[in-house]
């Protein structure tokens, strides 16, 4: 069994009074590791040490930070078998989706490397004469860092990364499931040379020392992945104090297929757009709208891969299907599922449990009023439902409260980005998953689905101030 201690100031440290928290492997809830449960006393230190190391930290020069940054995407490189057991061991990660992550992360602390070159100003004509206009960006400050459990290193590493790149210095709050990969995270930086006070890592109950965290005078920007409640309250507690958000949060993502559409693609998209990581993504496609000339066809190839998908163990390379994280989610999925079943919905496949696995689960006959429909199950479990025209599959795909990604399968580039140009969500992808990111894109969504985009270079707008100068000549 591991322990884990806070990080503050470039030193491990005790929580106060010695306080820890059990870190649970969800294969089974056995003690992962033991991790450092923060008091408000300890984030109050962690936001000193960060601001007391702004000032300097923010007239390193470029260079130096482009250069600790690619020794940071190197270190991940040398650590692959040490991030990969704790995304397995941790967070219950198949050996799939635990490469993706992986790979994808050292992508974007190598795409995070080049933002200090990108951090560009504006020279700008003047009325006056002979004055020279100017406008430069700097770093704003200390920035909360507020990281989910599904995608712990992604979110780790763009979250941390990215204020780094531009100056500013960071207050690290991951998932109470993942403090071992944070920990993990967290050494990464010091050995490529962070300095101390740049990144503070504290670990233990959101609930508890959130509000500390995002509602200290000295945070100037809290960046989350979450839920829509823990976001909302995030939201209140930094609009009191006028401080900046960008918050990515729930998803009911929508999947569209068409007559013309490519069946078999659509098929495979749909399995990876809602099982990966057994559902557990907030760009989860568990809406699916198929036109009824295809209805029966896709329903029927659908359910037969969904009921094939493999749930092994975590490291054979075919299973797909691995354990919800926590008993709290697992009774949130039961209850969605029994409660769409008692009101006349279809289990086409699915709706067993093999210990705290549920197989993936396709659900007919669920209407507009079942929690099902409307609510983020954030499960291995989709509903499908049958279209009579794109016009209502349009219309049923906006027809709910979040908007974060979207995905629709037709021949007709015309439909298509009809579909991208009207869809009420912040990313769509033609003929793809709504499953899909990269380092460099606006990531993010509309309405529950958060506040702001998160990227190299929607951060650079983010997490810098703009300072206009002149000089009289």
């Amino acid at each position: 069994m591991q322990t884990t201690e806070l990080w503050i100031n470039g030193a491990w440290t005790s929580a106060e009074g010695g306080a820890t928290f059990d870190d649970l492997n969800p294969l089974d809830d056995s003690v992962y590791a033991t991790a450092a449960s923060a008091s408000p006393g300890d984030v109050e230190l962690a936001i000193a040490a960060a601001a007391a190391a702004g000032p300097e930290y923010a007239q390193t020069l470029p260079k130096m930070r482009e250069a600790l940054l690619q020794r940071a995407a190197v270190l991940l490189e040398e650590r692959r078998e040490l991030f990969l057991d704790i995304l397995i061991d941790e967070i219950g990660s198949p050996l799939g989706k635990a490469l993706f992550e992986y790979n994808k992360s050292v992508d974007m602390m190598r795409a995070a490397a080049g933002m200090p070159r990108q951090m560009t100003g504006q020279t700008i004509p003047s009325d006056m004469p002979n004055r020279m206009s100017m406008a430069i960006r700097e770093p704003i400050g200390v920035i909360a860092a507020i990281t989910p459990f599904n995608v712990p290193m992604i979110k780790g590493v763009r979250l941390t990364a990215h204020p780094l790149a531009l100056g500013n210095t960071v207050v690290y709050m991951p998932s109470e499931h993942t403090p071992v990969l944070a920990a993990a995270l967290t050494q990464v930086y010091h050995d490529a040379g962070l300095p101390a006070g740049a990144l503070n890592l504290i670990t233990g109950d959101g609930y508890k020392i959130g509000d500390t965290l995002t509602g200290h005078p000295d945070v100037a920007m809290v960046t989350f992945t979450g839920s829509s409640v823990v976001g909302e309250r995030i939201a209140a507690v930094c609009a009191q104090r006028k401080a900046r958000t960008t918050l990515e949060l729930g998803g009911k993502s929508a999947l569209v297929v068409l007559p013309d559409a490519d069946i078999g693609k659509a098929v495979a998209a749909a399995c990876h757009g809602i099982f990966t990581f057994q559902g557990q993504v907030c760009m989860g496609t568990s809406r699916i709208y198929a036109h009824r000339d295809v209805y029966d066809e896709f329903l029927a190839a659908f359910t037969t891969a969904a009921s094939n998908l493999g749930r092994g163990d975590l490291r054979e390379p075919t299973t797909v299907i691995g354990p919800l994280i926590s008993q709290r989610q697992r009774d949130r999925v039961r209850d969605h599922i029994e409660q769409a079943v008692q009101a006349g919905a279809n289990i086409e496949t699915g709706g067993t449990w093999e210990d705290h696995r549920c197989a993936p689960t396709v659900l007919t006959g669920v209407t507009e009023d079942m929690t099902l429909c409307a609510a983020e199950t954030f499960g291995p479990v989709v509903s499908v439902y049958p279209v009579d025209s794109y016009d209502e599959a349009l219309k049923r795909t906006n027809n709910s409260e979040y908007g974060l990604s979207s995905s629709i399968f037709t021949a007709d580039l015309n439909t298509a980005m009809h579909f991208a140009n009207n869809v009420n969500a912040g990313m769509c992808h033609v003929n793809g998953s709504a499953l899909h990111d990269e380092p460099h894109v606006p990531f993010g969504g509309n309405g529950e689905s958060g506040v702001g985009r998160e990227g190299t270079t929607a951060d650079i707008d983010a997490m810098t101030e703009w300072k206009w100068i002149t000089i009289q000549l």
